[in-house]
């Protein structure tokens, strides 16, 4: 460990079980010398095992629908009240398609089921910085990271109207990261991280076969759970004081790819 979040203090949204992303963030943040509150909405704690995760690291719990703006405001206010001061970091690892979960087509979506879920998935990153921004709750050089995923940019058809939200999600961490830059001084970027085995993520249909193919695409292959877990915490930490707006694909090399010789070798074959 290398004490690079030692005496900082944060909120991280999204664990749900120890294959999510921010689950592993929360620990290597407790591990470089963080404090922390874990919140998620309360429908998923029902889900998940976040009380082993509060235990581990020291943490308590706030429950927090990341749609509510009450909810939120409770969330900053009690989080810095119980950590005593303002915060450094904040993790937004929150998604979710209800078309997805229903089956819906891309080009047959429910638009009930659409807004709940670019709610959910992008508008909740805009409602979590409002928050912190008016209630001046940020330290100076702070970092805000939320994660995403390349379909913003390419298509990729299964992955349904995420694309859409993960595409406004990216524009708000730029729109929004300008004011917070230049009236705080604190830091927004996204993470675009390879496809990963997490409850969320295999939830996506055909997730196995693009998993596989995105790993033979990647000079590096496909980045871990707990490789983007170290990845934020630099990004939480005094290391990347200047790196702000960005878009930060943490994808072994895919996103620059166009075709490797694993995946041509593979057609070949056939």
């Amino acid at each position: 460990m290398y004490n690079l979040l030692k005496g900082k203090r944060g909120i991280i949204f999204g664990a749900l079980d120890e294959h999510s992303i921010a689950w592993k963030t929360a620990e290597k943040a407790h591990e470089e010398g963080a404090k922390f509150v874990l919140t998620n909405a309360p429908i998923a704690m029902r889900m998940g095992t976040i009380n082993e995760l509060a235990e581990k690291t020291g943490s308590e719990i706030i429950p927090a629908d990341a749609t509510s703006m009450e909810d939120l405001e409770n969330l900053v206010t009690k989080s810095t009240a119980i950590l005593g001061g303002k915060l450094d970091f904040v993790l937004h690892s929150i998604g979710m398609s209800v078309n997805v979960r229903k089956g819906r087509h891309y080009t047959d979506q429910n638009y009930d089921y659409t807004t709940k879920g670019w709610d959910v998935s992008a508008v909740s990153f805009h409602k979590v910085m409002s928050v912190l921004y008016k209630q001046d709750a940020m330290n100076p050089w702070g970092s805000i990271v939320a994660l995403t995923y390349m379909a913003a940019q390419r298509v990729f058809p299964d992955y349904n109207d995420m694309a859409d939200n993960k595409a406004y999600l990216e524009s708000v961490a730029r729109s929004f990261g300008y004011f917070f830059g230049t009236d705080k001084k604190v830091r927004v970027n996204t993470i675009s991280q390879s496809p990963t085995p997490t409850t969320a993520g295999q939830g996506v249909k055909g997730f196995d076969g693009f998993f596989t193919y995105a790993d033979k695409m990647s000079p590096l292959g496909n980045a871990t759970a707990d490789e983007c877990a170290d990845y934020t915490i630099t990004l939480f930490s005094d290391l990347t004081k200047k790196v702000t707006l960005q878009n930060l694909f943490h994808d072994g090399g895919f996103s620059n790819m166009g075709v490797s010789q694993s995946v041509m070798d593979y057609f070949e074959e056939k």
